[in-house]
């Protein structure tokens, strides 16, 4: 009789009983279910609560088509989680507080609207401030040992220019240019070529060019010494800049011809600048030399901290 009380007594409660939760993973003191790892799954893929810190190292589709990348992605959120508790990180609730009021500032809404708005989710407000402070304790973790000491250097960036444009592309040379004009408005193309090669002689035999210039230049806005202006490489007639190209200070061109005439250019002076394209393209660049040097570190700090840590992996 008495072993007949004892099953009856027994039965509803295993009968009622819900299968026990498999424990996917162990990391340090803390596990991860197989619950845990479906509900995050339909977190990501339902628009849910998720912090996008480990985002930043893939991505949500890719998680959810590989299982074992999904467990590896909650195994380094655990990982961030005891750091956090090991080096004291942990952030108030007047810091979350703070954070959530500057959300819903930020969005232009009310406390009331932003509250609503997750119920909508299906999120409480105290769940939410959980997730608050966790993604802000990680945030904190991340700017201490990733983040502030990243340092990418003018070097770098040159060094990424140079890679995508080619050897030339980093630096160039800004001219300083004086010339002789001789136009064929005056005695046509034949007779303003003949005065430009009968000058250039002139300079060849050591005759100073600034001189020359006063004496027989035919630029309406002619400057004392022909002064012409300080160009960069790219910015002159393409038929300028393949004549100075390969000068240096105080050297004078071969006859050159452009749509205004014949001309005898001398480069007064050479400086090398940076390439304004790279100018231009400077933040670019360092905000994605910043995005691979962020992935590589982050990822490498994880793979230190996963082998000073026990980490037990069950499977599925």
């Amino acid at each position: 009789m008495r072993i007949w009380i004892a099953f009856f007594v027994f039965f509803p409660f295993m009968a009622g009983a819900k299968p026990v939760d498999k424990i996917v993973a162990i990391v340090n003191e803390q596990i991860i279910t197989l619950s845990d790892l479906e509900k995050f799954k339909k977190r990501i893929d339902g628009g849910g609560l998720v912090d996008d810190a480990l985002l930043k190292l893939t991505d949500a589709p890719s998680l959810l088509r590989d299982r074992n990348a999904l467990l590896n992605h909650l195994v380094d959120e655990k990982l961030l989680d005891s750091e956090v508790k090991r080096k004291n990180l942990e952030v108030t609730i007047e810091r979350v507080e703070q954070e959530i009021r500057n959300i819903a500032k930020t969005n232009n809404i009310s406390r009331q609207q932003l509250t609503d708005a997750l119920k909508v989710k299906g999120v409480g407000m105290a769940q939410y401030q959980d997730f608050i402070k966790t993604s802000l304790e990680r945030q904190s973790l991340i700017e201490r040992e990733v983040t502030n000491k990243i340092r990418i250097s003018d070097e770098d960036i040159s060094s990424y220019y140079l890679s995508k444009k080619g050897p030339s592309g980093a630096q160039i040379y800004e001219y300083t240019l004086a010339h002789i004009l001789f136009s064929s408005k005056t005695g046509g193309e034949n007779g303003a070529l003949a005065r430009a090669k009968s000058v250039e002689d002139k300079i060849r035999g050591g005759q100073a060019f600034e001189k020359l210039a006063e004496q027989f230049s035919e630029d309406p806005n002619f400057t004392k010494g022909g002064l012409l202006g300080v160009f960069k490489a790219g910015e002159m007639s393409k038929e300028i800049d393949a004549a100075v190209r390969k000068l240096g200070p105080g050297e004078v061109t071969p006859v050159t011809k452009t749509p205004a005439g014949y001309h005898l250019i001398k480069v007064t002076k050479r400086t090398l600048v940076s390439d304004p394209q790279l100018e231009e393209q400077r933040e670019d660049i360092r905000r994605t030399l910043y995005a691979d040097a962020f992935k590589r570190q982050f990822r490498l700090w994880l793979n230190q901290r996963r082998d000073e840590s026990f980490i037990k992996i069950n499977g599925f």
